[in-house]
């Protein structure tokens, strides 16, 4: 029997082993794809968009800093300046930018010095009303930061800037309106895709009168609000920059079909369904959830579910303009190339390089403020000594909204 024992183990042992080779190649595999995708002339945007959507996304945050850019069509030789001083003077959304960012402290890697924290923070602040001073027709929104400080903890303060406003201007637009009704017509869609799959899940949800008001704060901030697990956000963010603007709401569908018993087993009533709903477990398959929002998408396209449900995509600005915006994308250069020609231009001197305000975050996000140099660390030092201990008060973020409050916005 000990003698059955040990063979099996060792069976099981190189199994596993087999296993992590398997990995280990098609990680490698995957890696020189992108590298070369990237090194193309002009850029090869599909494989970077295959990369970011399959299984594991980019990988790395070292991966994310070159791709992210070029799924969004950005020029990192090319970068904005940081906001400028007086970007905080006389704006009119200051002050709830301020009490968000504040409340946005469980955001931010565990045991982060509060100091370095407090600097991050600031950046938040300023890269948020930096966009919206651009761009005056976009209007702030909560939860708005969620998306910006994804972006910042990945990229550094430049290049999240130019993320953000890329994004405010195409995949979140329809947020960004004075109303809400065109987020409510994103929200829309979800009903509709769970009729074509569960006609018995639609129904119930549909006498339980829970609407799609549960899934508001997954859609506005990417899921980045309600996920515990920063790696699970990031793996969200790849696979959304890398898709239609409406994938987030697919994904949606794709956790409801996932918690489908779930749902069916609760009492039929607006306020059980809501609670059961509206609060994500934090062991979801992902990787399984993201391959059935894919292929949702596949088998129900948003022009196909407006027919049926009386949806009118002309309404959503994000929809009428990705077409155009996925061409913009097609044409990129490589970065080796985009570097000469801003060299040639003269204008290299001005801008800094890509990664070059991430001095407070190093290779590996796990340790965000493991590193810095000696100008990050002034800054923070600096910021000790205005700000004294350099503590925000810790608040538990706006969007965790209750049903009955909620329905008072629509």
């Amino acid at each position: 029997m000990k003698r059955l024992k040990r063979k099996k183990q060792h069976v099981e042992v190189h199994e596993n082993g087999s296993l992590k080779r398997e990995t280990d190649i098609g990680k490698k595999h995957k890696l020189a794809e992108i590298h070369h995708a990237l090194n193309c002339d002009p850029v090869d945007i599909e494989t970077l968009r295959k990369a970011a959507a399959s299984k594991g996304g980019l990988l790395t945050d070292e991966l994310r800093r070159k791709v992210w850019p070029k799924l969004l069509n950005i020029n990192v030789f090319d970068l904005p300046h940081k906001p400028s001083k007086d970007v905080r003077e006389n704006h009119k959304d200051y002050n709830q930018v301020l009490l968000d960012v504040r409340r946005s402290m469980k955001r931010f890697p565990k045991g982060m010095p509060t100091a370095e924290r407090a600097v991050l923070q600031e950046q938040l602040i300023d890269i948020i009303l930096d966009v919206l001073k651009r761009c005056p027709q976009l209007h702030y929104y909560q939860g708005y930061h969620d998306v910006a400080v994804t972006l910042l903890l990945v990229v550094g303060e430049r290049m999240a800037l130019a993320l953000l406003d890329k994004l405010s201007n195409f995949h979140l637009r329809d947020f960004m309106d004075p109303t809400m009704d065109s987020t409510k017509h994103i929200l829309n869609y979800l009903m509709p895709i769970l009729e074509q799959v569960d006609t018995e899940l639609h129904d119930f949800m549909l006498r339980a009168e829970v609407g799609t008001i549960f899934a508001l704060s997954w859609l506005i901030t990417w899921y980045g609000h309600v996920l515990s697990e920063f790696k699970h956000t990031l793996r969200l963010y790849d696979f959304f920059l890398a898709s239609h603007p409406l994938m987030p709401i697919y994904l949606a569908a794709a956790i409801v079909l996932h918690r489908e018993k779930e749902v069916k087993r609760t009492e039929c009533d607006m306020a059980m369904v809501h609670h059961l709903l509206s609060r994500i477990p934090q062991d979801l398959p992902y990787e399984l959830l993201i391959g059935r929002a894919q292929e949702l998408f596949d088998q129900y396209p948003p022009a196909v579910l407006a027919k049926k449900a009386a949806l009118q995509p002309r309404k959503s600005l994000s929809i009428s303009t990705f077409q155009a915006f996925q061409l913009s994308t097609r044409h990129q250069r490589p970065d080796s190339v985009l570097q000469r020609l801003t060299r040639n231009q003269g204008s290299f001197s001005r801008h800094a390089s890509p990664g070059s305000d991430l001095a407070l975050l190093p290779r590996d996000s796990s340790s965000v403020w493991g590193r810095g140099d000696r100008m990050v660390k002034m800054a923070v030092w600096g910021l000790s000594a205005t700000l004294g201990a350099a503590v925000f008060a810790v608040a538990q973020t706006a969007l965790d909204w209750g049903p009955e409050v909620l329905l008072q916005l629509f």
